[in-house]
């Protein structure tokens, strides 16, 4: 009679796709997909184009969407976001030090997966139909309908394997609506809570 109550096989990645301490780059998402994160859109304005000219152009509003944010300290107040190297938003922040937090409600799904999308068209259009206020200290984008926002100033940039750590101090921090929940990501997909 076979034993049912063996523990079911593991397939083991080939060794090119393992890191020297064991761990797949598969196995390790498929693990911290268990994690639920808040969903953040991150937002900055591009500086303008020339700064001495006042009829130059000015600079384009910038979104991306986050799940890897965080409280860092109370005192002083510190925020923390992780940004791909290389990412449109990881070069802009490294030179604009001012940025924003919208915190995504359960209805704004929309707004996280257009701003999550991989080839997507340029951000002037992204934020077309959005309703934003722009923040007072930073320029950016504080969109309409989430639970709280946040204006940031850059303290400190970490590097950290293929990401970067961006610290920074919050200088405004508001609760524009208090109707919803937070919309959550889990497992590969937006979710609501309860």
């Amino acid at each position: 009679m076979p034993n049912t109550s063996a523990p079911p096989m593991i397939t083991v990645p080939p060794a090119a796709t393992r890191h020297a301490e064991g761990v797949s780059n598969d196995e390790f998402r498929a693990a911290l997909s268990r994690l639920a994160a808040g969903v953040v859109l991150v937002t900055a304005q591009e500086p303008p184009l020339d700064p001495d000219d006042p009829s130059a152009p000015a600079g384009e509003d910038v979104g991306m969407t986050a799940t890897a944010f965080l409280s860092v300290s109370l005192d002083p107040p510190l925020v923390l976001v992780s940004l791909r190297n290389g990412s449109r938003m990881d070069e802009l922040l490294d030179e604009q030090p001012l940025w924003a937090v919208s915190v995504l409600s359960e209805s704004q799904r929309h707004v996280a997966g257009r701003f999550a999308m991989k080839g997507r068209v340029s951000d002037r259009l992204l934020f077309a139909d959005i309703p934003y206020l722009r923040g007072e200290h930073s320029g950016a984008p504080l969109v309409g309908g989430a639970l709280a926002t946040l204006e940031c100033r850059t303290e400190q940039r970490v590097p950290a394997g293929d990401h970067t750590l961006v610290i920074g101090r919050v200088l405004t921090a508001r609760v524009p609506s208090a109707e919803g929940g937070p919309l959550t990501y889990f497992r590969g997909r937006y979710r609501q809570l309860g």
